[in-house]
């Protein structure tokens, strides 16, 4: 189930250039730095021009969000098929978020507008939690655990001396 079953918008190779480097800068800066502006210059044309390929600000919003979606169902998915366990999903969400911070906080933070994804892409990249605990509320508990783990420790919000590993191990035999 690696192979995203949802239906991506297509991307011409300017769009696909012009969201790699908007990817880029929002990792580096972080989203509220990103302006249509600082994409154009780096990209060396105006911005007018980004204009012809993403209407908006908003437009790679949801680009990004969209990648965000595949990159973390992707993951999740390829890591429950080799091992169909709640450490191995935990393993592979932190790990991706880890990977992307800023993409993740992007995706799983703020307002959502889920109109302007693909359908059923939010729910195929969530999926692996349901496959992994049987029950749909008790996925969204593990879900919204892991959720805030990875927060904390993305941030640096544990106490100092936290052993985050035994915190993953733990939530992840609360779960298993």
């Amino acid at each position: 189930m690696t192979d995203i079953p949802i239906e991506l918008p297509a991307r011409s190779p300017r769009q696909a250039e012009i969201l790699a480097v908007a990817r880029r800068r929002v990792e580096t800066e972080g989203w509220d730095a990103l302006s249509m502006r600082t994409l154009a210059a780096e990209l060396g044309i105006r911005a007018p021009s980004l204009y012809k390929h993403l209407p908006s600000k908003d437009a790679v919003r949801t680009q990004l969000l969209i990648d965000a979606f595949a990159q973390m169902g992707q993951a999740c998915w390829h890591a429950i098929e080799t091992e169909a366990s709640v450490p191995a999903l935990l393993r592979a969400y932190r790990a991706t978020a880890a990977e992307s911070p800023e993409l993740y906080r992007l995706a799983t933070s703020g307002p959502l507008d889920r109109g302007a994804l693909p359908e059923g892409l939010e729910e195929w990249s969530g999926q692996p939690f349901f496959t992994v605990v049987g029950n749909p509320v008790i996925a969204q508990a593990l879900w919204a655990a892991a959720h805030g783990l990875t927060i904390l420790e993305l941030d640096g919000r544990l106490p100092p001396g936290s052993d985050v590993e035994a915190a993953w191990g733990e939530l992840a035999e609360a779960f298993d």
